[in-house]
């Protein structure tokens, strides 16, 4: 395996305090990638033992990176950000696609960790209908942790669908 993502030096653009954001989500982006690699469509909706399936995970990944990045940037969801959020477990699309639509929302959420001004990291963000408090930081953050236990999930469920040989 190769050298992980925070083991690799500073992200070019990313501010000093947002790194542990954006190693987080290249080091996702590397290893779905790796995983997807070869994995079956037949399989992509699969559920093993009532869990959720690797079409879900990716979708949701891609899905909650948008909208968490959304309400950091303080902005409300779209209809069709919602509409998307609705559809996460229908299935759909190839694996090739769903890993495409992840690998494009990474680079979106990397262009906008460069844009990020570490003076608002702390600024009041409201999440939701309810608009809930949190913060710019505490949502970028939340992103990066909620892709990589997706990622996990993903990982154990891609395995047990679709055991490789090592």
């Amino acid at each position: 395996m190769a050298i992980e993502y925070w083991m690799r030096g500073p992200v070019d653009g990313v501010p000093a305090l947002l790194q542990p954001v954006a190693h987080a989500l290249l080091q996702a982006r590397e290893e779905i990638n790796q995983l997807m690699e070869g994995f079956p469509d037949a399989l992509l909706w699969e559920k093993p033992a009532g869990n959720a399936a690797p079409g879900f995970h990716l979708k949701h990944l891609t899905g909650v990176l948008d909208r968490l990045f959304t309400y950091a940037s303080g902005h409300l969801l779209t209809d069709e950000q919602m509409a998307y959020l609705k559809q996460e477990e229908l299935p759909s699309s190839t694996v090739r696609e769903l890993v495409e639509r992840f690998n494009q929302q990474t680079d979106a959420a990397l262009q906008q960790l460069k844009a990020t001004d570490p003076a608002t990291l702390t600024d009041f963000r409201g999440v939701g209908r309810k608009q809930l408090p949190s913060t710019v930081q505490g949502l970028l953050f939340h992103a990066a942790e909620h892709t990589m236990r997706h990622l996990g999930q993903l990982l154990v469920t891609v395995r047990v669908l679709h055991p490789r040989s090592a």
